[in-house]
């Protein structure tokens, strides 16, 4: 009954104003919310991007022990959670032990994951923009400050470079910096869900 409660007044609270970057919102903190010429824009609606409220790994390889190409080459805003898909696809299914796997098991690992993730179970691994609008905008860059609270170090996003490498994004305040690093090195990870 409380669980109905909430849902039915956050329904009402979204009626009245949309969220907005930096709103706690449907179980994370939105980063982005969708503009014209977006994948899954619709013009009088308000949809975007969350990242969940704290770290699901650090020290996670990209891969799950076996170098192959994944077919997880897509950079946009948007095509985070079908590289997250390709991944695991081509990695198997121990989802937890690889960074992909474990941002799309990001619900169903934790104790209590109502009050955690409000219930939203869909998450995945961001694309390479999508991880790079973490960082702006909640992130050590944002102007709103690091109210993602994310560490100063590595964070891995679903995009793929080739056979053996992947994106990444070093988040730090004074040198952030996007590159390419070999798949078992050791990143944090943080998922995100779609609205």
């Amino acid at each position: 009954e409380v669980d109905a409660l909430i849902a039915a007044l956050d329904a009402r609270i979204t009626a009245l104003e949309p969220p907005a970057v930096g709103d706690l919102y449907q179980g994370g903190v939105v980063f982005y919310i969708l503009e014209e010429g977006d994948t899954d824009y619709v013009a009088g609606e308000t949809h975007g991007l969350i990242a969940a409220v704290a770290d699901q790994g650090s020290g996670i390889q990209w891969y799950n022990g076996s170098f192959q190409t994944t077919e997880a080459t897509g950079t946009a805003v948007g095509t985070g959670s079908a590289n997250t898909d390709a991944i695991i696809s081509a990695q198997g299914l121990e989802i937890s032990s690889y960074a992909a796997g474990l941002a799309k098991a990001y619900a169903a690992t934790i104790t209590d994951f109502e009050i955690f993730t409000g219930g939203y179970t869909v998450w995945f691994l961001p694309s390479k923009d999508e991880l790079n609008l973490m960082y702006s905008n909640i992130g050590q860059g944002s102007l709103l400050g690091n109210i993602g609270n994310f560490d100063d170090d590595y964070y891995w996003s679903s995009t793929e470079h080739d056979y053996s490498n992947a994106w990444y994004m070093h988040f730090d305040a004074e040198l952030a910096f996007m590159a390419f690093n070999v798949k078992y090195y050791p990143a944090n990870v943080r998922a995100v869900r779609a609205f």
